[in-house]
């Protein structure tokens, strides 16, 4: 996201279209922060032909090298997979097996249609990847995760520093790898001053003069003195301390969190204005479950107070005080999980949203005066707010248990202290990344015991991710100048003699293609009426999209005008921060009275992701995205449309899950069906419910409502792709040629692609957080979930009805 503006406005609030699982590479590197991410990538095999000999080569002598060559390179990879794998004693049934035992008759049959075959190193690589990753002894009907990405799995084991491995990892790496080149380059040869602030920042946060070993926790400690102390440092008076002023100072003016979130976003009910919005927030650990359920989670919250007092101590606590003091503020943020409102129960936007004055806010939650904390806020950027300026609260009921809670502490001295330690702490955690390794090292337990893994990655990668949360599109500049001018590696070699106009217009026609097959599968739903029909038909038309880049990136003037007033000095990474945090504030309440962008980005051109917003009705998908395994223009367009266009059909389908549909074709909230139809979509939307609520990994359940938005989108995405590819193919058969060594038909190369996008592997901490947490499905179920559901799955894969992957009853929304 661009800055840390997007943080603080998303701030783990509402889980309203979280763009992906939880990934612990998103954590501050050291920090408890549990945010969300994904990450990808492909495995490259590399095919050179000789040059020297080949001159004196006849052309059909030509032809039998190239054939020969491709041969004996498929063959020895397919022998090495074979060789470092567990010996099968059970016959293999050819009819799923790829390498047929003749592949020589296999390769020349192919070459009966000259022009069907490409030859080409991209083609070579593409079937040497896929090769690389099915299980051809795992039926596709049985389970076709397994069959897709089972070799996959088998050689790509997660690496020690991480908690989870994924196609999505190893895109994101590269994507890093590309970034961290162009940082690299000497300042002078920067573009923009914008550049020059990434450089700048990456460098404060490598630290190569070790300047924030040197200061320990001095940053930190100079903090906690301006803004009045912290009983566990030693420095606190009690008698002069007020929570209002402890509320303004940290969640105003160092952005930090408190027991609510607040931010400026578009309101819902007119999404052409800004609006406040207040929500609830305030636990450290990613779920209320994590407190709540003490049994289950025993050693993650002994490990969480371990940290807290690692970090106490570090700061000059005495370690028997600090855990007593940190016991006090576990019990009460146990209090705030006990008051917050499960993420499942939120999903109804109409039900949440409550527009009302600051005036009724201050008798709904009067345990701080509003008025006063919003006006502190906004004389930053010289603003005043009145009593009868509207807000927008998603959590009243939260809001109202809250003033219980802090009246009933803040009414004794002992729970002073108490609220005060808290404020002080979410202060603290979010800052210890930017300290020295002790702080660092002293989250690795947590990490442990949240994601399976301790960490230990490379600073650089830490520091470009860091890099791109703060000064996101000088970095996107930068890194699109390295993709299409530049050596960009093999991955982006198609866009290499392209400009991004020519790159991205094939995967514009793939979104309208998309478009156009979602619409005409609105013909076939039967539980929709005739009107609601023709206002969805309305809302898919009006959908726009963004692809690549925003183009003011590669205007200097403009770039550096984003970011003018942000200050960024050498070694002097932790004030970078601070710094940074309030500039994005700052940026963030100026919105307020301004009209809404609806071109403005929230994800950077490096981003291996993609969204959609229902304010804009609008879908994007960055630059990071769009490359193989996703999409490349020299891929079959069965790949591009299984992977790429499958990310694009879900992100439209988001348009129409069950907090999409409440929003109409302009961005507004507001019931645009009428009833009866309402009714029927959520009796077809059940099905699902109950479809996702029996897949578990380790005894653990999907929760299929929680995650029903996300799997409406997998679904449809699905659906709507698979249907363009067919309209494609049947206009452009002659051009999609076949992959060499490869026995499938375009078809089946379409899921084949979309199932190889989803191959990864998880901790088993990861997977419990994830199935506890995300609003996604684990990858395993979203491939094999949506397959059940489409019928044409089964026809293309001959899957006998009642097969696992062919199930008698589907399920259908759109």
């Amino acid at each position: 996201m661009d800055s840390i503006t997007d943080n603080i406005r998303m701030l783990m609030t509402k889980s309203k279209y979280k763009h992906a699982e939880l990934d612990e590479d998103t954590t501050s590197m050291g920090s408890a922060h549990i945010t969300e991410g994904i990450s990808t990538s492909a495995t490259h095999i590399h095919y050179y032909p000789s040059t020297s000999f080949w001159k004196l080569r006849s052309l059909l002598e030509k032809c039998l090298i190239i054939l020969n060559c491709i041969l004996l390179f498929l063959v020895f990879l397919f022998g090495c997979l074979l060789g470092s794998s567990e010996k099968v004693t059970t016959t293999v049934n050819t009819s799923y097996d790829v390498m047929h035992a003749d592949l020589k008759t296999q390769i020349f049959n192919n070459l009966a249609d000259h022009s069907s075959l490409c030859l080409d190193e991209k083609c070579v690589r593409t079937a040497a990847t896929i090769l690389a990753s099915v299980d051809t002894r795992v039926d596709p009907c049985e389970d076709f995760y397994q069959f897709t990405c089972g070799s996959w799995i088998k050689h790509n084991p997660i690496p020690d520093a991480k908690a989870s491995w994924s196609m999505f990892n190893i895109l994101d790496l590269q994507n890093n790898f590309i970034v961290k080149n162009a940082l690299e380059k000497p300042i002078t040869s920067m573009k923009s001053k914008a550049e020059q602030k990434a450089k700048t920042y990456y460098m404060s946060c490598m630290d190569a003069n070790e300047t924030i070993e040197g200061l320990g926790a001095k940053p930190l400690l100079e903090l906690l003195d301006k803004v009045g102390g912290w009983s566990i440092s030693g420095k606190f008076n009690i008698s002069s301390w007020r929570l209002q002023r402890t509320v303004e100072t940290l969640m105003i003016d160092y952005s930090m969190m408190g027991f609510f979130s607040w931010y400026v976003s578009e309101d819902d009910r007119n999404s052409s204005r800004y609006t406040i919005v207040v929500d609830q927030s305030g636990l450290t650990l990613p779920t209320r479950d994590n407190y709540l359920n003490k049994t289950a989670n025993e050693k993650l919250l002994s490990t969480y107070l371990d940290y807290m007092t690692k970090i106490g101590v570090l700061i000059g606590g005495d370690e028997k005080s600090t855990k007593e003091h940190m016991r006090h503020v576990i019990q009460f943020e146990t209090e705030l999980a006990n008051i917050t409102e499960k993420d499942e129960d939120r999903r109804d936007e109409e039900h949440i949203y409550n527009r009302m004055t600051v005036a009724e806010l201050e008798t709904l939650a009067p345990f701080i005066s509003w008025h006063s904390f919003f006006n502190q806020a906004f004389r930053k950027v010289q603003r005043k707010i009145t009593p009868q300026e509207n807000v927008v609260v998603y959590a009243p009921n939260y809001l109202k248990q809250l003033t219980l809670l802090v009246n009933e502490y803040n009414s004794t001295t002992d729970g002073k202290i108490v609220l005060n330690n808290y404020l002080v702490w979410q202060t603290v955690k979010a800052l210890t990344g930017y300290l020295s390794k002790a702080f660092r090292d002293a989250y690795k337990g947590l990490r442990k015991a949240l994601f399976g893994s301790e960490g230990g990655e490379e600073p650089w990668k830490f520091c470009v991710s860091d890099t791109n949360s703060v000064l996101g599109f000088a970095l996107g500049a930068m890194y699109v100048r390295e993709v299409f001018n530049g050596n960009s590696k093999p991955m982006y070699q198609s866009a290499l003699l392209l400009t991004s106009k020519q790159y991205y217009a094939q995967a514009e026609d793939m979104i309208n293609n998309i478009r156009q097959a979602f619409k005409t599968n609105l013909l076939s739903l039967k539980w929709m009426d005739k009107e609601t029909f023709k206002l969805a038909e309305n809302k898919a038309d009006a959908i726009t999209d963004m692809i690549g880049f925003p183009n003011y990136i590669m205007d200097t003037k403009k770039l550096d005008e984003k970011y003018e007033d942000l200050e960024v000095r050498e070694n002097e990474y932790f004030q970078n921060n601070i710094r940074a945090s309030w500039h994005s504030l700052k940026v963030l309440l100026k919105e307020l009275d301004q009209p809404v962008n609806k071109t403005k980005w929230s994800m950077t051109p490096p981003t291996v992701n993609a969204y959609y917003t229902p304010t804009k009705n609008q879908i994007v998908f960055p630059a990071g995205i769009l490359q193989a395994p996703f999409y490349d223009i020299k891929q079959q367009q069965a790949l591009n449309y299984g992977g790429m266009g499958v990310v694009m059909g879900h992100e439209l389908t988001h348009a129409f899950d069950d907090q999409g549909r409440e929003y109409d074709k302009n961005g507004n909230l507001h019931q645009w069906w009428n009833n009866d139809t309402i009714a029927r979509f959520k009796e077809q939307a059940e099905c699902f419910v109950h479809q996702y609520n029996n897949y578990s990994i380790n005894g653990i359940s999907v929760n299929g409502k929680r995650t029903l938005g996300e799997n409406i989108a997998d679904n449809g995405g699905l659906k709507a792709a698979f249907h363009a590819y067919l309209q494609w193919s049947k206009q452009n058969a002659k051009k999609e040629h076949h992959l060499p060594a490869l026995n499938y038909t375009h078809k089946q190369l379409f899921f084949i692609g979309f199932g190889q996008v989803w191959c990864s592997t998880t901790t088993e901490e990861a997977t419990k957080l994830l199935l506890e947490k995300d609003a996604h499905s684990p990858a395993n179920f979203r491939v094999v979930g949506p397959l059940m559901n489409l019928p044409e799955f089964s026809e293309v894969w001959n899957c006998p009805l009642g097969s696992k992957m062919n199930p008698v009853n589907k399920c259908e929304v759109w």
